[in-house]
């Protein structure tokens, strides 16, 4: 029989799962690249502004991601407690993607305006001030760093080169919300929590 050929032969059966593999892949992964319902961005998406992207920068320094995900799944379970489940086009220009594996906090995708921005200082000082069952760690150190915006400008280059739309003159101008010298790391981490979630929500 044929089949006996390929299940005594490690190395052939080896070589033929990976080509079944690559081209059950290719179907599925391919056409996506293709629908405009994961390539183009939901309506209002804008490009992350000076702010936002040094906040943003933080979270993953700081390994929010790591916690927290940033991605509904479209079950009833996690639609009732975080909101609409996650699309494609709400992450069109993320590089890298945030959405994360592990649970350990609550899903952040729709967090965006749930909370004042001195409820969020006062989370992020000390966790359980505002839950007390939280067992997030403390973040005092945020409220002490200044943001420069030394770099803004070039990661948004960068950024542009992958199809992030920013023009020229926004990345002239990158630095120029820095430029008072009193934006606190906390004040950028905040201003990248209060915008998660709120471009679905308005084009709905």
């Amino acid at each position: 029989m044929k089949h006996e050929i390929v299940e005594k032969h490690l190395g052939l059966m080896v070589v033929l799962i990976l080509v079944v593999i690559s081209w059950g892949g290719l179907a599925q992964i391919v056409p996506l690249f293709f629908h405009e319902a994961t390539t183009e961005p939901v309506e209002g998406l804008r490009p992350y502004p000076p702010l936002v992207l040094e906040g943003r920068d933080i979270y993953i320094r700081e390994g929010c991601h790591v916690c927290h995900t940033q991605m509904v799944r479209p079950l009833r379970a996690e639609t009732e407690r975080y909101g609409h489940y996650s699309v494609a086009g709400e992450y069109v220009y993320e590089h890298p993607f945030l959405w994360g594996s592990k649970r350990t906090g609550p899903d952040l995708a729709r967090v965006g305006g749930r909370y004042s921005d001195e409820w969020h200082r006062a989370h992020l000082y000390n966790p359980r001030d505002v839950v007390p069952e939280s067992n997030m760690p403390a973040y005092p150190w945020l409220f002490e760093r200044i943001v420069t915006g030394e770099h803004t400008a070039a990661k948004m280059r960068a950024l542009a080169k992958v199809g992030v739309p920013y023009t020229e003159e926004e990345i002239a101008r990158a630095a120029e919300p820095f430029a008072k010298g009193d934006v606190r790391e906390v004040d950028a981490l905040i201003a990248y929590l209060q915008q998660l979630g709120t471009h679905l929500r308005k084009a709905q």
